[in-house]
């Protein structure tokens, strides 16, 4: 731990978008134990009002909005605080550099990487909530890991399951891990339904509560996809021997299976504190008000495959990690614009998966050497999405 952690015995903590889903829980737990944590920073796109009750509450050195437009407003709004105000992405980063022991990265999309980056540069110990950090860089970033000695805990609830049941002493043991996926809101809709599928319905998630741009993704299983890709580099583990199961309930977060014909499950209610709670009491274990599991009164728990042609998401995110170098890059950066032009209904649901296999097949993929690169890439992608939505509304 880094000396702020010494100065009254509490762990600095920063949260790198505090303003969305997780970033409010993770405010949330903290708000609970001021005897065990202190914030150092909190940054969010552009959310100024939501950060600035956040801020007045905790008392942060820094808040940092990355909308620049947005800083006179949260300028004002903690005028008199004594709280030091910032604008922009390099503010962004610049707060990720702060002395906190623990850093939340939270921020959605690509966006996520840079500061995600500085924070691992320093050695900290990172509350992983952003795929992309390994969807797009995942070499580049575990090697950043090992280099600086940082810690990267899995903040996603199937992620974490598996950390918290995978027996990193004996990867030899390991048969397979399996990612359970609730299957969204037309896990049992026809493909003729999900085609007038409208961002409403997408955004209504069974189970879970989460922002519009994951929960379009859990409709058409592309978070999962994601979640692979990122499974891959965090447990090294090869494409072959990661499964996706639906498991309707979320109740089972995920599984390792062992050599020995063992399986290992984590399970609890499908609320996202208890994996956040995890991370942030990390390596001990803390409080999170999460309901309580009850087997009984679920009464089942069931399983089915994946359907692969209603949702191709799976086959195209196993397709681009098989492919390897920049390709993952390439499959975040046209989902992220597919998602947004579907939610912008300039597209429709299955148009998704559309643009993204034809982004696939047009950007010829790179081995990226850099963060510089890899956000190359990510532009190289997203206009070439942007290109083919125009292309599709001229229809």
């Amino acid at each position: 731990m880094s000396g702020a952690l010494k100065e009254d015995g509490r762990r600095g903590v920063t949260i790198l978008g505090s303003t969305g889903s997780i970033g409010c829980n993770t405010v949330e737990l903290v708000e609970a134990r001021p005897d065990l944590y202190r914030i150092e920073a909190l940054t969010a796109h552009s959310r100024v009002e939501i950060l600035a009750g956040q801020a007045r509450r905790l008392k942060p050195r820094l808040a940092v909005v990355a909308d620049e437009s947005a800083y006179g407003a949260l300028k004002d709004a903690l005028a008199g605080t004594g709280i030091a105000v910032a604008a922009g992405p390099a503010a962004v980063v610049e707060a990720a550099q702060l002395p906190a022991d623990w850093v939340m990265a939270s921020i959605v999309g690509a966006a996520g990487l840079a500061p995600t980056l500085a924070a691992v540069r320093r050695g900290a110990v990172v509350g992983l909530a952003n795929k992309e950090c390994l969807v797009c860089a995942g070499a580049l970033m575990t090697a950043e890991v090992a280099a600086h000695g940082a810690t990267l805990l899995p903040v996603d609830s199937e992620h974490s399951a598996i950390f918290q049941v995978l027996d990193a002493t004996q990867p030899q043991a390991v048969e397979k891990i399996v990612l359970t996926a609730s299957g969204g809101p037309f896990r049992d809709r026809t493909l003729a339904e999900m085609e007038g599928m409208t961002p409403e319905q997408a955004v209504a998630h069974p189970n879970w509560s989460m922002g519009a741009k994951i929960s379009v993704d859990s409709a058409s299983m592309m978070n999962k996809g994601l979640e692979l890709i990122e499974a891959h580099h965090l447990f090294a583990m090869p494409e072959e021997r990661i499964d996706i199961v639906v498991h309707p309930q979320s109740v089972i977060h995920s599984m390792v299976s062992y050599v020995d014909g063992s399986v290992l499950a984590q399970l609890g209610s499908p609320d996202m504190r208890t994996p956040i709670a995890y991370a942030l009491g990390w390596p001990k274990r803390i409080f999170a008000p999460a309901p309580r599991l009850d087997l009984a009164a679920i009464g089942q728990l069931t399983f089915q495959a994946p359907d692969s042609e209603r949702f191709p998401a799976l086959r195209l995110a196993r397709t681009a990690l098989q492919t390897g170098g920049s390709a993952p890059t390439v499959l975040n950066a046209a989902n992220e614009v597919a998602v947004q032009a579907f939610l912008a209904r300039r597209i429709g649901f299955l148009d998704i998966a559309r643009v993204v296999e034809e982004t696939l097949e047009t950007v010829e993929p790179v081995t990226p050497s850099s963060i510089d690169d890899v956000l190359e890439q990510d532009l190289r992608a997203r206009r070439c999405a942007d290109a083919i939505i125009a292309r599709r509304g001229k229809r």
